[in-house]
């Protein structure tokens, strides 16, 4: 996704909670975002520790390459990383050729929770993927993850349809 000057990054959030900034990752952001995606049972489980950040540089720069792949990270006022997500811009036949925004991996540090920056990063999203041409927004989340979903319907995130994956390893 194209995050050239005059395209929404960075992006300032002022909140409650102090002034945030939405900005594209980069590489010496993996490991707090590989943090950030341990920082919960689920993650804690399935997520390398720090030692092993390899897979996720290589990831990294295959999504950093992708032009319809966008990932951030939110940085507070001390710099430091506290929310990140991935986004994807998914061109398709059905709905007449829409685009879809795909939001992936939504993580916002326990410290960071509870000012409102969960909500005005997606928020920034779904701005971000409308106006790259998106019709429609979609998420995927863990069915044991019930405080998100929770969340996300109160943002107005909708269960519509059942998701289903398959293990490839």
């Amino acid at each position: 996704m194209d995050d050239r000057p005059g395209t929404m990054l960075p992006h300032r959030l002022d909140l409650d909670g102090g002034p945030f900034v939405v900005d594209r990752a980069r590489a010496q952001d993996v490991p707090a975002v590989v943090a950030l995606l341990r920082d919960d049972a689920l993650g804690a489980g399935r997520e390398a520790g720090a030692d092993e950040l390899g897979p996720y540089l290589r990831a990294f720069a295959a999504v950093d390459a992708d032009p319809h792949q966008l990932l951030v990270v939110v940085r507070d006022a001390t710099d430091a990383v506290v929310a990140t997500l991935q986004l994807t811009l998914l061109h398709g036949l059905s709905r007449g050729g829409a685009t879809r925004l795909q939001v992936e991996a939504v993580r916002v540090a326990s410290t960071a929770r509870g000012a409102g920056l969960g909500a005005a990063l997606l928020a920034w999203a779904v701005d971000h993927g409308r106006a790259r041409g998106a019709v429609l927004a979609q998420l995927t989340t863990d069915l044991r993850r019930t405080d998100a979903h929770r969340f996300y319907e109160r943002l107005g995130w909708v269960h519509s349809h059942a998701g289903m994956k398959l293990d490839l390893r």
